[in-house]
């Protein structure tokens, strides 16, 4: 299972593999979780992740999407090189989701896409993504992959979820609050451009934790008040 101390996930999809390290070894105290995807692979190799693995969980954002037997052939290997967590497509199905999670056992945590952070994210995945949640849940996945660009969603899938993780890209770069997605039901949010493209990522970083922290504090307080009335 994934700490769970700042909430913040750095989304590393810088294809310089030096800077690439750079980076995660200077916020690998920081964020809770490294998410790598194609980009850092593909500019690298897969060894990437074992390399990034040693110094914080990395999540490997593959976004698998196929037939079971494939997604099983992807899925071991990503472990097998150090993954802690794997993003799938529910798309495909609950004989490839189960087997996602079966493959990952206990030595991964299996994250289910529900509906795409982006514009286009509204065309095909958000009218079925109260569907891939449900499917998430009965998969057994860990968690599941819901947009802090669109907040009413997030907090619609966070009632069909329960307890499973809630992951929300969409944070800086395309427009969504780290804040508000998190006072809204997700358990980390994800960050990637305005951090790795900054002159300063740590100080990014920092300042998107801090913003995480407050609003945390806020909501409990608010609680805390609604409870003493």
């Amino acid at each position: 299972m994934m700490k769970k101390n700042t909430r913040l996930i750095l989304a590393l999809d810088e294809i310089d593999k030096q800077r690439a390290l750079k980076i995660a070894e200077e916020l690998s105290g920081i964020v809770d979780a490294i998410k790598i995807n194609w980009p850092l692979v593909l500019h690298s190799s897969p060894s990437i992740i074992t390399e990034i693995s040693k110094l914080c969980d990395v999540i490997c954002d593959f976004k698998v999407a196929d037939i079971p037997n494939t997604v099983r052939l992807i899925v071991e290997r990503a472990v097998d090189l150090g993954a802690s967590g794997i993003i799938v497509h529910g798309f495909v199905g609950h004989d490839s989701v189960c087997e996602a999670v079966r493959s990952a056992g206990e030595s991964a945590d299996v994250f289910v896409v529900t509906e795409m952070s982006h514009p286009g994210g509204k065309e095909f995945t958000a009218p079925v993504a109260e569907r891939l949640a449900a499917l998430a849940v009965e998969c057994g996945a860990s968690g599941v992959i819901a947009p802090a660009t669109r907040l009413d969603r997030l907090k619609a899938i966070r009632k069909i979820v329960g307890d499973l993780l809630i992951l929300a890209p969409g944070v800086g770069a395309q427009g969504g609050s780290a804040g508000d997605a998190i006072s809204m039901g997700a358990d980390y949010v994800i960050v990637g451009r305005s951090i790795y493209e900054s002159a300063n990522p740590k100080g990014v970083a920092k300042a998107i934790c801090e913003e995480i922290a407050n609003r945390l504090e806020n909501d409990r307080s608010s609680v805390s008040e609604k409870v003493s009335r």
